[in-house]
C-alpha cells in the first residue's frame, strides 16, 4: 500500500528556537553522525552562528505540524554548498528525506545564483540516505576509505554525492568518469 501524502513545510530556524533545537538533537542517537549531541555545545554553536549566519541556513522540516527533521545548509557563499539532513527515527521510511532533499536542491539553486553544484556526504553503511541521494538525481562522486570515525573507535568509509545545477535544470545526470587515468 502506498504511503499517504504528508503535508510538509520548511521553516527557517531562528536563534529563539535554540531550546527546541537542543531538544531535537539530543533526543536521538543519530547513528550515522559522529557522537551524541550535547546541549551546551548546541547552544554555543547557535551563538557562534553555526546554524544561522551569512553562509549558513538551517530549516525545520515540519510534517503535519510536527518538527520531524532539519536541514542545515552551509558554505552558501561558495559555488558548492553542502548540507546536513536529519529525520527523526520515528519518521524515517516515509519519504520525507527524499522530499526534503528535493526541496533543498530547488531552494539552493533558486536562492543561490552562484551555486553550480550541491554536495553531501554520508557513511557507506547509511543505505537509506544513499538511496535518497540517487532518487534525487545526485551522483556518487567519491569514496573515502576510513574517513568517518565513531565515538567507539570504529572507522567507516564515507561516500560523497553531488548534483550539478545543469543536471538539475535538464533533469539528467552527468556520470563520473571513474577510469580517467590513461596509460
Amino acid at each position: 500500500m502506498p504511503t499517504p501524502a504528508v503535508n510538509i513545510e520548511y521553516q527557517r530556524f531562528t536563534p529563539a528556537e535554540t531550546g527546541r533545537l537542543a531538544d531535537f538533537l539530543t533526543a536521538e542517537p543519530w547513528p550515522f553522525h559522529s557522537g551524541r549531541e550535547d546541549r551546551g555545545r548546541i547552544r554555543q554553536r547557535v551563538a557562534d552562528g553555526y546554524y544561522d549566519s551569512d553562509s549558513t541556513r538551517t530549516y525545520w522540516i515540519i510534517a503535519e505540524n510536527e518538527h520531524v527533521g532539519f536541514i542545515r545548509l552551509f558554505d552558501l557563499g561558495d559555488s558548492t554548498p553542502m548540507f546536513d539532513l536529519r529525520i527523526r527515527a520515528a519518521d524515517r521510511g516515509r519519504g520525507l528525506g527524499t522530499r526534503a532533499l528535493g526541496w533543498l536542491t530547488e531552494h539552493v539553486f533558486t536562492a543561490e545564483p552562484g551555486a553550480s553544484r550541491i554536495e553531501g556526504t554520508t557513511r557507506q553503511d547509511n543505505l537509506a540516505m544513499r538511496r535518497v541521494f540517487r532518487r534525487s538525481g545526485y551522483v556518487q562522486e567519491g569514496h573515502y576509505r576510513d574517513a568517518w570515525p565513531d565515538p567507539d573507535g570504529t572507522v567507516h568509509d564515507a561516500v560523497g554525492y553531488a548534483i550539478l545545477r545543469r543536471d538539475w535544470l535538464s533533469g539528467t545526470t552527468t556520470a563520473v568518469e571513474w577510469d580517467d587515468e590513461r596509460a
